[in-house]
């Protein structure tokens, strides 16, 4: 329960600092996806499950407050934190080089998916403008910003699940 309610108010968390701290950090146009770094994360550390949940609830946030067409960032957010969670039982989650490349390729995943399903479908074909003026100075913006992000939702992670990690690896519980 505990795990839960962490989770849900680093969610919310996320979502305030994307929409309201973010912005003021944006140089240009171009800003950070502090959402992308967030289901990478939690795809990470905890697997593809609870990457796939994370990446749908923050995505139907996102999809409640600035979505044109209900259900796309959902979608794509979701694929984000299931396709990461392939990494968690194979890598170590508290080495730095594994969520920074993983970031670069879903926050690539992300605009290009952002590209096909808003832009492309509607007949805008600016592909090497949107690429070169969105997606790689956006890429690039939110691996500097995964150095110090995910720091912090490693500490999260690892010092408030600390509990329940401890209760499930006891040889008390029955399994």
């Amino acid at each position: 329960m505990r795990s839960k309610l962490v989770l849900a108010v680093t969610i919310l968390a996320t979502i305030l600092l994307q929409s309201t701290l973010v912005p003021q950090i944006a140089i240009g146009s171009i800003k950070p996806n502090l959402i992308v770094i967030f289901c990478i994360s939690m795809g990470l550390m905890r697997g593809r499950k609870a990457g796939l949940w994370t990446g749908f609830f923050t995505g139907l946030f996102m999809d409640f407050f600035y979505g044109s067409v209900f259900g796309v960032y959902a979608l794509i957010y979701m694929y984000v934190g299931y396709l990461s969670g392939y990494a968690c039982m194979v890598l170590y989650d508290d080495d730095i080089k594994v969520p920074l490349f993983l970031a670069g390729a879903g926050d690539l995943f992300y605009n290009v998916a952002v590209y096909v399903l808003l832009f492309l479908l509607r007949g805008r074909l600016g592909v090497s403008t949107y690429l070169f003026r969105i997606i790689i100075p956006e890429m690039f913006y939110t691996l500097l910003l995964t150095f110090p992000v995910y720091r912090i939702y490693y500490f999260i992670n690892y010092r408030l699940m600390t509990m329940q990690r401890k209760e499930s690896e006891s040889v008390w519980v029955l399994k």
